[in-house]
């Protein structure tokens, strides 16, 4: 049986809850770990690379406990939002609308590209590509093209997670040979139709809204159980909604984000043990 492991974007305090939860279902006896394929989308590319190195989920979990160091606070704005929504909801044509989307990220004043480079390779345990499958998205921040990078792809894996964790108007488009790329979440928050095919599927969205022509979660949960595969969705609870907070990328909300995906996972545990087998 083919497991699927689907991890959404959501930011720093993402990261955080996405890692409490893997910690806390491992401790109910749910190693999400194992799966075949890991699919991760922004703060869940970096969570998908950092589950994938071999480094247990418990030391990924407690290093979020800790006082963040290095991290770079910021501020996912009204005046951020409505600009991406605005460039993204003009239109049916979904690549143009991320092509617009691109082209705000482009000319937005952001920190350097090195500056967040080292941001993102700080958070990973490993520099190289995991032996297992690894699928990191991104969008082409010119062409609007939704990209996905792997071990094949000749990308260093620092570069793909950065891509796809830039932020359009707050983090710097990512240079990868002659093209820039932004966050994968401009195509979609979770990206989960790139399970299609295995048996079972646990989606973990801090995430599931969209706008525009984006592609909804509900729609690709669908599709999946309608081609024969278990799906399970967990998404922040009122409690780990109030400890993320407003502000997805506030460092200081991290570990009240990891503790709250912790304390979630005794409840959905039973359900996502069901689909994994």
């Amino acid at each position: 049986m083919t497991r699927a492991l689907v991890l959404g974007g959501g930011g720093v305090t993402g990261v955080a809850w996405e890692l409490g939860l893997l910690a806390g279902l491992a401790q109910e006896g749910v190693d999400l770990a194992g799966a075949d394929l890991v699919v991760g989308t922004s703060a869940g590319s970096v969570v998908g690379a950092q589950v994938c190195s071999g480094v247990p989920v418990a030391e990924l979990y407690a290093a979020q406990l800790r006082a963040p160091r290095g991290e770079v606070a910021a501020r996912l704005g009204a005046g951020v939002l409505v600009r991406w929504a605005w460039a993204g909801a003009r239109g049916r044509d979904a690549v143009r609308a991320r092509a617009r989307v691109g082209a705000m990220a482009l000319a937005a004043r952001t920190p350097s590209e090195a500056s967040r480079r080292a941001v993102i390779a700080a958070r990973l345990p490993v520099s190289r590509w995991p032996a297992g499958r690894l699928l990191v998205t991104a969008v082409d921040a010119a062409s609007g093209e939704f990209v996905v990078f792997d071990a094949a792809s000749g990308v260093p894996l620092v570069d793909a997670v950065g891509a796809s964790c830039a932020v359009p108007g707050v983090w710097p488009p990512v240079t990868i040979g002659d093209r820039r790329y932004v966050d994968g979440g401009v195509r979609s928050a979770v990206n989960a139709d790139l399970a299609q095919g295995a048996a079972a599927v646990v989606v973990l969205a801090p995430v599931t809204s969209g706008f525009g022509s984006m592609p909804r979660l509900p729609a690709q949960v669908a599709a999946l159980r309608a081609a024969g595969s278990r799906v399970a969705v967990v998404s922040p609870d009122r409690a780990a909604r109030a400890a993320i907070g407003r502000n997805v990328l506030d460092p200081a909300r991290r570990a009240g984000a990891a503790r709250a995906g912790f304390t979630q996972a005794a409840a959905v545990a039973g359900e996502v043990a069901a689909v994994w087998g």
